[in-house]
């Protein structure tokens, strides 16, 4: 090959490149997103130092579904009031007797692990709107303790926010239709990036988490029982805060 026909090579390269690669940069760069790794590091061990995986559905990240709904203060809240936080998003009732116990009480250590961060926040989102009215939520969170100002009790249209649920994070959410006051849930908690991309972590075994048990007690490292992961969490949070 002579060294005429390879600068010609190395042209069509630069220019097929600059045909496919530079639109997509371009692109991004409308939607505000900033540049990112695609490849995720496996952490060796759960609390491990590896970068965090996005959660990747047919070949896209998956990002926060948009919504929009009334806080516990009567406020309208959409994804965009998120916009440059890391967050948390539970799907939860103010009536249920067994997981939400646990789940708020662990959001409460989360809230106070980082009350002075206005980069943070929490969407606590009503799976029993008809019941979960902003008055009820408003003193839910008064006895729980959730003061932080970024932390919103969701509340809204119940096929919205089932389809948000079910659809949008692919957390399972159902009601009993022949018992009051009965649903059935996950207990999971969504890590959000200040992008709008939810977050995840991979186990010590290569699998990823994809969200985080939030229903698990905090010291509850009984045989049988799952191991908490509220540590790993805020771990988690802190990695996307750039604290550690």
């Amino acid at each position: 090959m002579t060294k005429k026909q390879t600068y010609i090579g190395m042209a069509v390269i630069v220019l097929i490149f600059g045909i496919i690669v530079i639109p997509n940069i371009i692109e991004r760069a409308k939607n505000g997103d900033i540049v990112r790794d695609k490849v995720a590091t496996l952490d060796t061990k759960e609390g491990g130092e590896g970068e965090l995986a996005y959660i990747n559905i047919n070949g896209e990240d998956r990002k926060v579904p948009a919504f929009k709904l009334i806080d516990q203060n009567r406020d309208t809240i959409t994804d965009q009031s998120y916009k440059g936080k890391v967050f948390l998003v539970e799907f939860f009732f103010t009536r249920c007797p067994d997981i939400c116990i646990p789940m708020s009480k662990n959001l409460i250590e989360i809230q106070d692990e980082f009350m002075d961060r206005d980069d943070f926040g929490i969407a606590s989102i009503t799976i029993d709107p008809e019941y979960d009215t902003p008055g009820i939520l408003k003193k839910y969170a008064a006895a729980y303790g959730a003061v932080h100002p970024n932390w919103h009790y969701l509340t809204g249209n119940r096929d919205v926010i089932y389809d948000l649920s079910n659809i949008g994070f692919n957390i399972n959410v159902q009601a009993n239709p022949n018992l009051e006051a009965s649903f059935t849930h996950s207990g999971l908690f969504a890590l959000v990036d200040q992008n709008g991309f939810i977050r995840s972590r991979y186990d010590k075994y290569g699998n990823p988490l994809v969200y985080y048990r939030g229903s698990i007690p905090r010291g509850d490292t009984a045989e049988g029982h799952e191991t908490p992961q509220i540590d790993i969490l805020i771990h988690d949070i802190k990695k996307l805060l750039k604290e550690e």
